[in-house]
């Protein structure tokens, strides 16, 4: 346990930010979710929708640190080939 004043409150601190961190995270995965769902409905419409508002979601991710630049790369790389592969 945290035996100084610096060290008790950077624990409080890394509790905050850990739960930040989650809330953020869920939202990145459910906003990718969102965009699997479409293109395996074959909605490419819908689609297409999804991943413009996933895109900022996912860049502001990088933004913040939660994810790396070249892991959001592949994210919207990806998801954009399936949804230009779409008939």
């Amino acid at each position: 346990m945290a035996n100084t004043a610096q060290a008790r409150k950077r624990a409080r601190q890394a509790q905050k930010h850990r739960l930040h961190n989650a809330s953020r995270r869920s939202l990145l995965r459910t906003r990718i979710k969102q965009v699997l769902k479409a293109i395996e409905a074959g909605d490419k419409s819908g689609a297409q929708t999804a991943y413009a508002v996933a895109v900022p979601v996912i860049d502001r991710m990088v933004k913040t640190d939660l994810i790396h630049r070249n892991k959001a790369d592949r994210h919207k790389s990806r998801l954009n080939t399936r949804i230009q592969a779409m008939a």
